[in-house]
């Protein structure tokens, strides 16, 4: 089978690395070539075993035929960014907490070997492309897969949404977030927001903690362009935090949020339904 696998473990969810070692192991024994390219380690490469030699990922994605990350939902987050366009899909091993991204759970590696041999479906996950203008000049460019969050971290602040040129809201709160359909579950939902299918295409505004009644939630059309900025902002501390990546933002700038041209491919191999994922993770009670 052409390609190999590159394996992509945070060593500081993948205790010792054991489920690195593990899934390595079964891949080879059934004649998979493996590729072991550390993502989120940082700071352990002193500690990295010898028997476990690496590979940059930018090196390692090419000819490969399907990226695995161990972690949780923030590796796949952060992974997203290089993985997207790359023509490479990502299955995600939860070895975190409750995980909306990561198909397997931990103790599933052996269904490892079914995606090796290519018994899965890729389905295309829309990102965000973000520029920070700030006296005019560029400052800041990133992409996002769940989210960009435009926070006030002590007091209040007050924000104004653009889309296309139109206003779409102003209020006085602690923020808003600019989502995706994939990030809907995560921060948007905490503060609000809809849920929505993550196979989507559209843009979520959710205000965060507003002082205005009428300022809820907006589901925008994919080809929107949205513009943020703060007014009269002064000496606020405000943050922009993208996938949990912070930026400061200062007083006069704008955040342009549009549908990023790029997707990231997940690879999917769990027959449940979204819906099923959605119920399984928000549900800490049992339902007789």
């Amino acid at each position: 089978m052409n390609g190999h696998i590159v394996l992509c473990p945070n060593a500081h969810r993948d205790e010792g690395l054991a489920a690195t070692r593990h899934a390595a192991e079964l891949l080879r024994s059934h004649g998979h070539r493996v590729v072991i390219s550390p993502f989120l380690s940082d700071g352990l490469e002193d500690t990295w075993p010898a028997d476990l030699p690496t590979t940059p990922l930018e090196e390692a994605l090419k000819g490969a035929r399907l990226a695995v990350t161990l972690g949780g939902d923030g590796t796949i987050l952060q992974i997203s960014r290089f993985l997207a366009g790359s023509g490479v899909p990502v299955l995600g091993v939860n070895m975190g907490n409750k995980g909306f991204l990561a198909e397997l759970e931990g103790g599933e590696l052996g269904r490892l070997l079914e995606v090796a041999d290519s018994d899965f479906s890729v389905l295309p996950r829309m990102m965000l492309d973000l520029k920070l203008i700030r006296g005019g000049k560029t400052v800041y460019e990133g992409r996002a897969l769940n989210e960009a969050v435009v926070r006030a971290l002590v007091s209040v602040v007050r924000l104004e949404a653009m889309g296309d040129g139109r206003e779409i809201t102003e209020f006085s709160g602690d923020g808003i977030i600019i989502s995706t359909p994939t990030g809907s579950t995560a921060y948007s939902m905490a503060a609000g927001g809809p849920i929505v299918e993550p196979e989507a295409a559209c843009i979520i505004l959710t205000p965060i903690c507003t002082f205005r009644l009428a300022a809820r939630s907006f589901v925008l059309t994919d080809d929107r362009e949205v513009r943020i900025r703060t007014i009269d902002q002064g000496e606020k501390e405000v943050v922009l935090s993208i996938d949990g990546e912070p930026v400061d933002f200062l007083d006069g700038d704008e955040l342009i949020v549009k549908r990023s041209r790029q997707t990231l491919l997940m690879a999917r191999v769990s027959d449940r339904s979204f819906y099923d994922i959605v119920f399984e993770k928000l549900n800490d009670k049992d339902i007789t």
